[in-house]
């Protein structure tokens, strides 16, 4: 039987046509991939569903009955549930709050509501802390709790929305596990991701999107990932890797002893030392929260460190602001697209946030040579907007390069790249990955901190791995396998590397 089924569904912003007469429908109990680059039509069709848009025409059927969804309330009464790749979290409450937020148990005694929390969190396999604060939570911490929060109302249909873009493999595996486990019990998921083996490894049926129209629906058994790569983008291959090897360069980044706290008050980063060469990449691997967000904060000049050094160039930077590590050489690549730009202010303005001074004449801004500067990265960037256009209307790749175009362009010495491809299709993957390539072929020093290890391994000229704030050992990239890394990210240091692997395999 199927659980829901969306039949001739259009949507319009203005003179954009976002979803051009789709068809999707989902089975019980089974995994549905939705597929499609940035701007495919993907995320409004499944607003759609969750009732935080409303179709322009079409009809939707839950179960076989037709159903209007005006809001999210009305599509959680129909068993709907979705987690977005934007949390919808109160960061002051705890989690059990968060989970029982706008639920009949919302007055619950605190007691009462962890213990709850407790039991739906192993019965769904989520693991998550009932009596945190959800402000003190890693980025892949908050996306358990959002899971666990649709899980918890009932839903009979999951709509997950980029689920594994804070996730590294470990966690990845055990998403897919309950995933697995709730789909025997009857659950529907509707899969929405950009990375095809994940699509291949745990969805029964793909329907991939494009330019707002349906290209098809099918089954896993009967396709590849070539298959749909084309079906996306109407190319067959993907992927940016490191090509040759490096020559030693001259120490361009180094970090001695550095420790910094982090929003608990608790040590986030405990006596790290690290250099990066110029014409190199070195990637930070590790576990969401255990000190990648807080590196990298301390690197942008948006978190004092309790100690240590950070010198750019010989020249000390320590506790510098974003203002003075940038003219020290710096660029930076935040975690956060989001909280990067100014939403309301047109792309033009958001590509010289960080350098009005140079754009200033007799106390003014010059708008012309604004203007002139935003025509020339957006076309160098291949930026889809205008000069004028509100920075909020991007798509995440779209935003993305803005960030990247106005890092890059004034050819740092440094970068510091932070999670740059997270919740990306795989064409604006591949082109955010070529741009940092590009930085260490001209000489930069590339500082990359990311969850996925495979963009690690595709990316890095060397691996630093990071457990609860501290350095477990770096390794040549050519040299470390997966297995390695992944012992070394769940705590085993480098030196004790190989009796472990001895112990495990015999």
């Amino acid at each position: 039987m199927l659980a829901i089924q969306m039949q001739g569904i259009v949507k319009r912003f203005g003179s954009l046509l976002a979803n051009d007469h789709v068809h999707f429908e989902l089975a019980e109990g089974e995994i549905h991939a939705l597929l499609g680059e940035n701007g495919a039509g993907k995320t409004t069709l499944m607003r759609i569903l969750y009732g935080l848009y409303r179709p322009d025409e079409g009809e939707i059927r839950v179960k076989g009955q037709s159903v209007v969804i005006r809001s999210p309330k009305d599509a959680i009464q129909a068993g709907i549930g979705m987690v977005t790749q934007h949390f919808t979290l109160v960061p002051t409450l705890t989690v059990a709050e968060n989970v029982v937020l706008g639920g009949a148990g919302a007055l619950l005694d605190p007691r009462r509501m962890q213990a709850d929390v407790r039991a739906a969190s192993q019965r769904y396999g989520i693991p998550v802390k009932p009596d945190a604060l959800v402000r003190q939570l890693s980025v892949g911490e908050q996306q358990r709790v959002e899971i666990l929060k649709a899980l918890a109302r009932n839903a009979r249909v999951l709509i997950l929305d980029e689920p594994t873009a804070v996730l590294v493999p470990q966690e990845v595996e055990v998403l897919f596990e309950a995933l697995n486990r709730l789909r025997k019990e009857g659950l529907s998921v509707i899969f929405i991701s950009h990375k095809l083996y994940e699509v291949m490894a745990v969805c029964d049926r793909i329907t991939v999107l494009r330019d707002g129209r349906l290209v098809g629906t099918v089954e896993k058994s009967a396709t590849n990932q070539t298959d749909l790569a084309r079906m996306m983008v109407g190319r067959e291959s993907f992927g940016v890797a490191r090509q040759g090897e490096r020559a030693q360069g001259e120490v361009l980044l180094r970090i001695e002893n550095l420790s910094a706290r982090g929003k608990k008050g608790l040590t986030a980063l405990d006596n790290i030392s690290l250099e990066v060469q110029a014409g190199e990449i070195l990637g930070i691997a590790g576990v969401s929260g255990n000190g990648q967000s807080e590196l990298s904060q301390v690197l942008e000049g948006m978190l004092k460190p309790s100690s240590g050094k950070v010198s750019v160039g010989g020249k000390d930077v320590t506790a510098a602001s974003p203002g003075a590590l940038a003219e020290a050489g710096v660029g930076r690549i935040p975690e956060d697209r989001h909280a990067s730009v100014v939403a309301e202010l047109s792309v033009a303005e958001n590509l010289v946030l960080d350098q009005l001074e140079a754009f200033t004449r007799g106390g003014s801004l010059d708008r012309a040579a604004i203007r002139k500067n935003a025509e020339k990265l957006i076309g160098e960037y291949q930026i889809k907007a205008g000069p004028d256009d509100h920075t909020r209307t991007l798509s995440g790749g779209n935003m993305q390069k803005v960030l990247l175009a106005r890092s890059l362009s004034r050819s740092p010495r440094v970068v510091i790249a932070a999670e740059p491809t997270r919740g990306l299709d795989v064409g604006a993957t591949d082109y955010v990955r070529a741009r940092l390539l590009e930085q260490r072929s001209r000489g930069a020093a590339v500082l990359l901190i990311s969850e996925d290890l495979d963009e690690i391994l595709a990316l890095a000229d060397r691996i630093a791995v990071i457990y609860e704030g501290r350095i477990m050992g770096v390794l040549g990239a050519r040299d470390a396998t997966v297995e390695q890394l992944g012992l070394m990210m769940s705590g085993t240091p480098l030196e004790r590397l190989a009796e472990t692997m001895e112990a495990g395999h015999a």
